[in-house]
């Protein structure tokens, strides 16, 4: 695996999310180094199910980070994510309004959620399991993601190294305090995270 982290999310749509590529063997042809995270091209996409009945999907746009990564030994890179909770997006305008209220994200407190990778084991030559504290209003716990390397290599306009991660993990809102709004009875305690990432060389 030449990578570490996908984690900012999955997809352009439900039906997008659940099609994921399958894991194949790809070469490393990205260089040891710091690389950030490309904004327009990472997702951090969640999925809450919804009165028992259908999976809820909604989003973060605005993502930020940086990946340390080390070609030789990927096993050895890190990762550390920043997710602008204000930036949370769903069909619903009044629930966005709602998440980023006080018994939810509050944002006002709260303005940034956190990732920061403390190890990584290998699971195959592209595939590998990022564990890492995830903070969220405050609280941290770890969570592991099941990450897949996409692809690495030059980007055709800039002439930059570009590495690309696809990641999955569930976590519990409860866990971060995330009980009291008035529609949690309705949705589902797991949430699924949903992670596409894109990261740049990082270089004038």
């Amino acid at each position: 695996m030449s990578g570490i982290v996908r984690f900012a999310a999955a997809g352009m749509g439900a039906l997008a999310l659940l099609a994921v590529p399958a894991a194949t063997a790809a070469p490393i042809l990205a260089e040891s180094g710091t690389y950030r995270v490309e904004n327009g091209h990472t997702q951090v996409v969640f999925g809450i199910v919804h009165l028992g009945m259908s999976i809820y999907y909604g989003r973060f746009n605005t993502v930020g980070g940086t990946l340390q990564f080390n070609k030789a030994e990927p096993a050895n890179s890190t990762v550390a994510i920043a997710i602008d909770t204000a930036s949370i997006d769903t069909p619903s305008e009044k629930l966005d309004d709602e998440l980023r209220a006080q018994d939810a994200f509050n944002v006002e407190q709260f303005p940034e959620a956190s990732f920061r990778s403390t190890s990584i084991e290998l699971s195959g030559e592209n595939t590998g399991k990022i564990a890492g504290d995830l903070t969220i209003r405050g609280v941290t716990k770890p969570v592991t993601i099941e990450a897949t390397m996409i692809g690495s290599g030059k980007h055709p306009f800039t002439d930059k190294f570009i590495v690309g991660f696809s990641g999955k993990a569930a976590i519990k809102r409860s866990d971060f305090g995330m009980t009291t709004m008035r529609w949690a009875p309705a949705v589902a305690d797991e949430v699924e995270l949903l992670i596409e990432a894109e990261f740049i060389q990082d270089w004038d």
